[in-house]
This record gives C-alpha cells, sequence and structure tokens, in this order.
C-alpha cells in the first residue's frame, strides 16, 4: 500500500511541500473553514501509526475509555486517512456556522479534498483517496467513548458508506458522497465542545507521529501554558506499535528535528528524563488572544457608507456598522469560551 500522503523524495526538508499555495475560492479552504477536528479521535489511538497495512487487531483502556480497533480487508485506517474526516468536520462546521442544515450524507468535489488537505491532484492523488476511503470505512472501533455528550456502547466504521458520484473518461473522480457514521456526526452536532481547530500545517507533517503528537498537544496542552506526559503514557496514548525504547529514540529525533526547524505547528516539545513538556508557541497563544478592547473604536470609511447607501437606501448604515462591531464582539467572547473550554478539558 502507498500512503494517502505519498512524499515527495527528492524534498528533504521535515515538511511535505506546499502543493497548493495559490488560494482557490472555490475549495472550502482557510476562507471558509478552518481545519476542524473531533477531541475524542485526537486523545485516543483510533488511527494506525503504520504506513504499511496495519491487520492488528488493537485494543486500549485508559481513564475508563475502552476501545477495540479491527481493520478491515485493506488494513486499518491511518493517521494520514483522517484528513477526509477532517474535511468532512469543517465542511459541516462551516455551514453551521452559516445557519445552513447539514447530514450525515455529504456530496463534494473530490479535487477540493485533496486540494485543501495539501495532496496531489494528479491520478495517483485520486486512488490513493479511494484506497483511504475504503480503510475508512472497513475500520471497526468497539467503545464505550463519550461523543456529543452521549456515553453508549457501540460498533462503528468511520464512514458507513462512500460513492464515486461523477468521474471523468480517465476514471478520475469528480464528486464524491460519503455517509458519515453516528459516531463522528454526534461530535459534529455538539459544535465546540467535541471539535477543534487546527493548523492548515497539519496536512505537511511527513511522519505520523509527528501527527499524532500535534493532536494530542491540540487537545491536551491548548493555550495551557505548558502540559506535560510521561515518555510511557504518550507511548500508550499515540498508539505506537513500536518498543518503548525504540518509541523513546523515534520521540528524541521528532523532538530535536522540530527544535531546528520548528515545522511542527502551534508547539514546542522538550524531553528531560522521562517527562515530555508541551508549551504553545507564542505565535499560536496570540492568535487566540481576546480581542481588542479598542475594537469599539473600529470604524468603516466614509467611502464604504456612501457606497452602502447606494445600494440601501433608506438604511442607517451608522447603525448597522454599531450592529457589525456588536456581532464582532460577540464572536471574540464565543471563540474565548472555547478556547477556555479546550483548555480545562
Amino acid at each position: 500500500m502507498t500512503n494517502l500522503a505519498t512524499s515527495d523524495t527528492r524534498d528533504l526538508s521535515p515538511l511535505l511541500p506546499d502543493r497548493h499555495p495559490e488560494p482557490d475560492f472555490f475549495v472550502c479552504d482557510i476562507f471558509d473553514a478552518m481545519p476542524k477536528v473531533d477531541t475524542a479521535s485526537m486523545v485516543h489511538p483510533l488511527f494506525t501509526l503504520s504506513t504499511k497495512p496495519d491487520y492488528r487487531i488493537r485494543e486500549y483502556e485508559r481513564n475508563g475509555n475502552f476501545l477495540r480497533i479491527k481493520p478491515g480487508s485493506d488494513g486499518a485506517a491511518t493517521v494520514h486517512d483522517r484528513d477526509v474526516l477532517i474535511y468532512c468536520i469543517s465542511q459541516c462546521m462551516a455551514a453551521l456556522n452559516e445557519g445552513r442544515k447539514i447530514d450525515r450524507k455529504m456530496r463534494f468535489r473530490a479535487h477540493d479534498l485533496l486540494k485543501t488537505t495539501n495532496r496531489k491532484t494528479s491520478g495517483e492523488g485520486y486512488r490513493l483517496l479511494q484506497a483511504a476511503l475504503a480503510r475508512l470505512q472497513g475500520t471497526q472501533i468497539e467503545t464505550d467513548i463519550t461523543t456529543g455528550g452521549k456515553e453508549v456502547w457501540k460498533i462503528f466504521s468511520f464512514i458507513e458508506s462512500a460513492e464515486t458520484i461523477k468521474e471523468t473518461r480517465d476514471g478520475r473522480m469528480l464528486e464524491v458522497e460519503i455517509t458519515l457514521s453516528d459516531w463522528v456526526f454526534n461530535a459534529i452536532r455538539e459544535r465546540g465542545g467535541d471539535i477543534l481547530m487546527i493548523s492548515r500545517d497539519y496536512f505537511r507533517l511527513r511522519k505520523p507521529l509527528e501527527r499524532r503528537l500535534y493532536e494530542i498537544a491540540r487537545k491536551s496542552c491548548g493555550q495551557q501554558r505548558k502540559f506535560q506526559y510521561r515518555v510511557a503514557t504518550l507511548h500508550e496514548i499515540t498508539g505506537s506499535a513500536s518498543t518503548l525504547p525504540e518509541f523513546r529514540r523515534m520521540l528524541t529525533k521528532i523532538i530535536d528535528d522540530n527544535l531546528e526547524h520548528g515545522h511542527i505547528p502551534d508547539y514546542t516539545f522538550e524531553l528531560n528524563n522521562d517527562l515530555v513538556t508541551i508549551r504553545p508557541k507564542a505565535s499560536f497563544t496570540k492568535a487566540f488572544a481576546p480581542a481588542p478592547s479598542q475594537i469599539s473604536h473600529v470604524k468603516l470609511r466614509e467611502g464604504i457608507h456612501n457606497a452602502a447607501k447606494k445600494h440601501a437606501e433608506g438604511w442607517d448604515t451608522y447603525a448597522l456598522e454599531d450592529q457589525w462591531r456588536d456581532m464582532l464582539a460577540g464572536k471574540m467572547k464565543s471563540l474565548r469560551t472555547l478556547r477556555d473550554r479546550s483548555s480545562a478539558s
């Protein structure tokens, strides 16, 4: 099996190349939906770190939560396959934020998913996407982990089904229809408590273990000053199949590389003896800082008011401006609330 995130072998950077640097306004990209992911699968090892077909039945139990992961005929769903779910969750959250209804059954352009998640848009990219969909549907999860405020024992796949709706003459999928599992959809409908925003550079991380470390940091540390784990604990919650000494060696290498390149977004990692300390980068903390107190002084240019009056005759555009500022203040208050909930969880 070739991994969905096949790297460019000639590029020795710790990050995958930015394959689509030019924004595409027809893609639900950072302009419409920052990448978002459910927190349950951020902290629990639902996805294999292996880049080869993984047919192991994995069992995991921690803090009262139980997991059994059974791979399908194509192997277990990988950390890179998870990007499909991130795209679906981001699409749903964008719709909710715009007041639109969402459904477990989603239809979208395959090219949009590949571009937004920094995939190749060649024939290989479409083939690898199809393989990822097969693993997401074939992998079975048995768990009692809570999503959407509900704790139930359940067996499910990440997606219930996937179907290519339209194809090009050479067989490339144009549109794909995915039906999410109830378990994933419950996390989306909860809107906030079970969903976190992640960096777009997450999609450029080459190593599955780097992605898992970022997920764990994003969920556990949030915007806190620091968060700490024992190496043995990280070995367990990353889902690594390596021995503890080998895991420690890989972890040390990643931490050293991140110290040199700073390529893991949002967080720094430090290993002292048996303790790993995670800290948010200053740029990340600043991005989630409270709204400036000067928000009430934000003023639109007079030319904007003149243009607005031409299209909204009879409206008090200055009153609308006041409502706009109130809306901004409300959104920033909601962002702070989500941030505080994230840090406390």
